[in-house]
């Protein structure tokens, strides 16, 4: 049977155990960690399209996509501290809920990195653009700074950076701490530069109406800038490394993802009051998709007539700064995004490369996508194929709509995550678990109808791409991985963090006839 394909989960964290680490991190820590993580690419990249859903009303869609966040933060932290390997939230599922499964999910997250790869090049392209025309009157035709859907032919300096950034994990440059660290203290400081300039010029007129395009527009804002909080997992994978799991885990979660959003409400309040940003419509009044040809074309025709709404601009932070007579502020905005976006582009391709990895060394994909290069020791074949795609989807295609695909992922992900944990609760309840999700009947539930909430509030193309890609991800799946898998021929894949051990058969299957044996 399909569903009964598992890894086993005892041989995982046996393997896992090989490799216990030290309990050091603290609650202030894991905070800091996890605001870190969390703070960066959506709210620089992402403001602009949650004004044209929402409009001011995006203040709302921020605190509803931070706590659909929370609870399904507080399930992936149980399964991370059990389960404490690479392969993110394709090893839970292919743990308990077997290979089909655990395919689907990981097929969604190749969706979720490559696309949010994409998308940050495309948000790191909008600043880059800026910052030349601002600070050095170098001006980039927009036919080669968009691509069609936003009025131009071919993003060209999005495809430049997402192939430079795949030659860089090609031959193996990874950021070091000391790195990140500064990359993040020069994001958190732009941004605080924005609400400190930007709140002594609120004007409350900005906020009415507050909610232009109804309840529907801000859950379609928070389905979009949901992508704004991705990176909390970082938080919930070093569950293993906290001294006091129980207790310190939920404060460094909730607490960074309160932190953020506090952040990310003062950044659109400084936004909206000091600029505006009530939505663009269509001359018959009707609302306009962020990232379509119809809201470009009107956009260009706003832009001549001398005026350039929120929902408009590509770098919206800088321009917002601009705008209220701090050039040099959104100057430095844009720089700090030019300096700290390609990071995180850096991060998601890694990310995407590793769970295709994963799945080919458990023989789901051809092995030959695993082989390593014997100079780079990276996996160099994967890591080409996906870079040439990110590149041609941020050539082509707008930073809102690559977002919501992306999203759409994500929210599959979380979704799984959340089923998973209420399923290991029910067939497993004394195992040790470090971090026990509290009131589990009650936040997985709250984090399953949060993603199916705001998976049907993206907009119709984007609810549709998740569908289609897992479509063709399950004939994939029946036509190569279904045979081929290590599990389908009795093989137990080794964990990656112990990659000199060899493959162990797979124990005999139980039948009616097995003593002992209960029929699930």
């Amino acid at each position: 049977m399909i569903f009964g394909r598992v890894k086993p989960l005892d041989a995982i964290l046996a393997t896992a155990e090989k490799k216990s680490l030290h309990r050091s991190l603290g609650a202030i820590q894991l905070t800091l960690l996890g605001v870190g993580a969390v703070i960066g690419t959506g709210i620089f990249v992402l403001t602009s399209a949650a004004a044209q859903y929402a409009g001011p009303g995006m203040m709302i869609s921020f605190i509803v996509a931070g706590f659909v966040c929370a609870v399904a933060a507080l399930c992936y932290a149980e399964l991370s501290s059990m389960v404490p390997v690479s392969g993110s939230a394709y090893t839970y599922t292919y743990a308990i809920m077997g290979e089909l499964l655990a395919w689907m999910v990981g097929w969604a997250l190749i969706l979720e990195y490559a696309v949010a790869a994409s998308a940050v090049s495309v948000g790191w392209s909008g600043y880059f653009v800026g910052l030349l025309d601002s600070s050095l009157g170098i001006v980039i035709p927009t036919d080669f700074a968009n691509g069609p859907d936003a009025g131009g032919i071919v993003n060209i300096p999005a495809f430049i950076i997402a192939l430079l950034v795949t030659w860089l994990l090609l031959i193996g440059t990874r950021e070091s701490a000391a790195v990140n660290a500064v990359l993040v203290t020069i994001k958190v400081a732009a941004l605080t530069a924005f609400i400190a300039l930007s709140m002594p010029m609120l004007d409350g007129a900005q906020f009415d109406p507050f909610m232009p395009t109804g309840t529907g527009g801000v859950l379609t804002a928070a389905a979009v800038i949901f992508f704004a909080y991705v990176g909390f997992d970082a938080v919930s994978t070093a569950a293993e490394e906290t001294k006091d799991p129980q207790r310190n885990v939920p404060i460094g979660l909730i607490g960074s993802l309160g932190i953020c959003t506090v952040f990310y409400l003062l950044v659109a309040a400084g936004a909206i009051g000091a600029y505006g940003a009530q939505p663009v419509f269509g001359t018959g009044g009707e609302i306009l998709i962020a990232g379509s040809p119809e809201l470009a074309a009107r956009c260009a025709a706003l832009l001549a007539a001398g005026t350039e709404p929120l929902a408009c601009s590509n770098e919206a932070l800088a321009h917002v700064m601009r705008a209220i007579g701090y050039t040099w502020v959104g100057n430095a905005i844009g720089l700090a995004a030019f300096l700290a976006l390609p990071s995180v582009i850096l991060i998601m391709l890694f990310g995407q490369t590793r769970i295709f990895f994963v799945m080919s060394r458990d023989g789901l994909l051809p092995e030959k996508l695993s082989a390593v290069h014997p100079k780079w020791k990276t996996p160099y074949i994967v890591t080409m194929i996906t870079g040439v795609f990110v590149a041609i989807a941020a050539a082509f295609f707008p930073v809102g709509r690559l977002a919501e695909v992306s999203n759409s992922g994500t929210l599959f992900a979380f979704f799984m995550v959340s089923i998973a944990v209420m399923m290991l609760r029910k067939a497993d309840p004394h195992r040790h678990r470090p971090f026990r999700t509290p009131a589990v009947w009650i936040i997985a539930p709250l984090s399953i109808i949060g993603c199916v909430g705001l998976y049907f509030s993206l907009p119709l193309e984007a609810k549709l791409v998740l569908p289609v890609w897992g479509g063709i991800g399950l004939v994939v799946y029946f036509l190569y991985g279904y045979r081929r898998s290590n599990i389908a021929r009795g093989i137990i894949d080794v964990h990656e963090d112990d990659p000199d051990a060899p493959p162990q058969p797979v124990p005999p299957m139980p039948d009616a006839h097995t003593p002992g044996y209960k029929d699930a």
